[in-house]
């Protein structure tokens, strides 16, 4: 299983539509990558009072090739473009392997 974590930092004056993001942006997410290997897509938002990050999404994947499938295909422009929809944060993505 491979996990690509997309963190959205937090910074001064920065807009992000919460409700847009778990009401629209995730379902779009599953809906264009699932048929590529995405098995799991979580949003996690922070409760702190100032915290480092806006967002944290943590998409699962089957392995390397489906992420990699995935970010490729054609559907990712969508999921890309939507983003401007919640928010004006440049996303950091990390790429992860369970141990």
């Amino acid at each position: 299983m491979t996990t690509l974590l997309v963190t959205y930092p937090s910074r001064d004056n920065a807009t992000f539509d919460v409700a847009y993001y778990l009401a629209e942006h995730m379902p779009l997410v599953r809906a264009q990558w699932t048929q590529y290997g995405l098995t799991s897509a979580k949003a996690l938002i922070p409760q702190e009072p100032t915290p480092a990050y806006a967002a944290v999404a943590v998409l699962e994947f089957t392995d390397d090739a489906a992420l990699d499938t995935a970010l490729g295909s054609p559907e990712a422009k969508l999921v890309f473009d939507d983003v401007a929809r919640f928010t004006d944060i440049a996303s950091v993505a990390l790429r992860c392997e369970a141990r």
